[in-house]
């Protein structure tokens, strides 16, 4: 996987390509889903930090419901059809052991990640979520293949 261009994925951030390149991003409570289209070789991550837009200030992919929305718009761009299309689900680990499960927002992210794929009929293959413990992930856009490291 070293061989090829990458680019850091940041908190609030996608990325979708349908060249080869590496993709990698640290989550704590966020969550990033990874999509790719094995198709097409197309494929896009994103990093999300809450669950859902309020409707006030701007549709920023820091929400869940925008960043999902906006990946699968952008892959969407490329040709891709849903039902090509399968996603690899990361993060959402619980960082304070005494954070009530009322503000879990680990738990409400990861939620939130199957309930809109589901909605888009997009299959879940992969999935690595929950916890206490952060993760580094590594995704490759021309294999969609994921490397995770529980930090």
């Amino acid at each position: 996987m070293n061989n090829s261009l990458s680019k850091y994925i940041y908190s609030s951030g996608l990325y979708v390509s349908d060249k080869e390149i590496i993709l990698n991003t640290v989550l704590g409570s966020c969550v990033s889903v990874c999509l790719w289209d094995n198709m097409k070789k197309v494929g896009g991550m994103n990093h999300y930090m809450l669950p859902l837009w309020n409707g006030n200030g701007l549709a920023s992919p820091k929400y869940g419901n925008i960043a999902i929305e906006q990946l699968i718009t952008k892959v969407h761009s490329f040709g891709c059809k849903n039902e090509n299309i399968v996603a690899k689900i990361f993060g959402g680990a619980r960082m304070l052991k005494e954070q009530s499960q009322i503000f879990d927002i680990g738990r409400k992210n990861i939620e939130l990640a199957y309930e809109l794929l589901a909605r888009e009929n997009i299959r879940i293959i992969a999935k690595s979520t929950g916890g206490e413990r952060g993760r580094k992930i590594s995704f490759n856009t021309g294999s969609g293949e994921v490397l995770q490291k529980l930090l």
